[in-house]
């Protein structure tokens, strides 16, 4: 009480450091869960190519052709497909299906993926209800046509937004509109693929579309055996350069890079946060030692005088102890009242998600426990004082 100014300002540094520490353990735990969503694909055993024609005489079709042949030949190559877009990449082509033509229909937003018959094969999904594609449904697809298949893939979960009080395995024959009032009949479920956008809300509605792309640049995606992704990415990069001349081979990518790319932003915020709560609750433990170290040494002869009058050394440790607890009792439970009210505005200006419950006590229990582990040298010390120092001009 007779250093009260001291006090407080601990008290408010925990308060402070417990509101970020704990909203930033969440914004982490939030961040790592996103980080953790699977693609639906074999990532660690897929990569893609680039392929883009420059020469007058070069032939889309023929050199697709011949590329899928040759790479789907290669030993250690499980299946690989010509695709618009790579999941997770960041980019890629989206549209809308309703389950009724017009103008006056909503939409649900979905992912676009052009494949042929190998493709749930390449990407490592399983058709879950109707059929896959087969060899008749594929046709081509150059810059100037707009129209689409008659039949297509769509996930599970485009499926149950399209018909949210259906078995999703109902969608299967149904008709859905693409361009308001284009018919495309659903011919199978896929179980899980993701779109390229990872901040997308229908990060895993998805379709799969039986065309070829009649296009001068495109992409190849291929999937290998399991450890043959490494081996496999050069001879490919050097087959395709070598054997068409009139092409640029580029942007070689494994798909655990792209993941990388991807969440980079996530993961340099983990760092930082990280970072910052580690600086925060050294700085806080430090405050607490030289508030107790500052208040051991102003008070020696009392120590001393207690020690004289019978005090043990465990009396007056728990004693700092106490009076540590007590501040920092003060500090969490602010610390507690600002963290929901940061979070409440967290909540609002950045969307992000109520906190869970129990991360408020963990981080009170955790404050108590580093204010006390911090607090314990000063009282040792404290302790330590000989009950001579009573006689002392100090």
């Amino acid at each position: 009480m007779r250093n009260k100014v001291g006090a407080i300002l601990i008290a408010l540094q925990i308060a402070v450091t417990m509101t970020i520490i704990v909203n930033s353990i969440f914004i982490i735990m939030e961040r790592k869960e996103l980080m953790a969503r699977e693609s639906g694909m074999d990532e660690a055993n897929s990569f893609y190519i680039r392929s883009s024609g420059f020469a007058k005489d070069f032939n889309n079709q023929v050199t697709v052709q011949e590329d899928l042949a040759m790479i789907r030949g290669l030993p250690g190559v499980v299946d690989a497909i010509q695709v618009n877009a790579i999941p997770i990449s960041g980019g890629g082509w989206s549209m809308g299906l309703q389950t009724k033509p017009g103008d006056d229909q909503d939409g649900v937003g979905v992912a676009v993926y052009m494949v042929d018959e190998h493709g749930t094969n390449t990407f490592d999904v399983d058709v879950i209800a109707g059929q896959d594609f087969n060899a008749s449904d594929i046709i081509w697809r150059d810059g100037d046509r707009n129209d689409w298949p008659d039949q297509i893939l769509i996930t599970k979960a485009m499926a149950e937004d399209l018909y949210p009080d259906e078995d999703y395995r109902n969608a299967v024959g149904k008709t859905v509109y693409i361009n308001r009032n284009e018919p495309i009949i659903i011919k199978g479920i896929i179980d899980k693929l993701q779109a390229p956008w990872i901040g997308w809300n229908g990060l895993e509605r998805v379709m799969l579309v039986p065309q070829l792309m009649d296009f001068s640049a495109y992409r190849y995606l291929v999937r290998t055996e399991p450890g043959q992704r490494d081996i496999i990415m050069p001879k490919v990069e050097e087959m395709l350069a070598s054997s068409n001349k009139g092409r640029i081979v580029r942007e070689l990518r494994s798909m655990q890079e792209t993941r990388d790319r991807s969440y980079r932003r996530h993961s340099a915020m983990i760092n930082i946060l990280t970072t910052v709560m580690v600086i925060l609750t050294i700085v806080t433990a430090l405050g607490i030692v030289g508030l107790a170290s500052f208040s051991v040494n102003r008070r020696k002869k009392q120590i001393g005088t207690r020690r004289a009058l019978g005090a043990t050394q465990g009396a007056i440790l728990r004693y700092f102890m106490l009076e540590n607890f007590m501040i920092s009792t003060v500090g969490v439970m602010v610390g507690a009242a600002l963290t929901v009210g940061l979070n409440m505005w967290l909540m609002q200006a950045f969307e992000l998600s109520r906190i869970d419950w129990y991360l408020i006590p963990v981080g009170m229990v955790v404050l108590w426990l580093v204010g006390q582990i911090a607090v314990l040298g000063p009282a040792k010390r404290a302790a330590a004082i000989p009950p001579a120092i009573a006689t002392r001009n100090v």
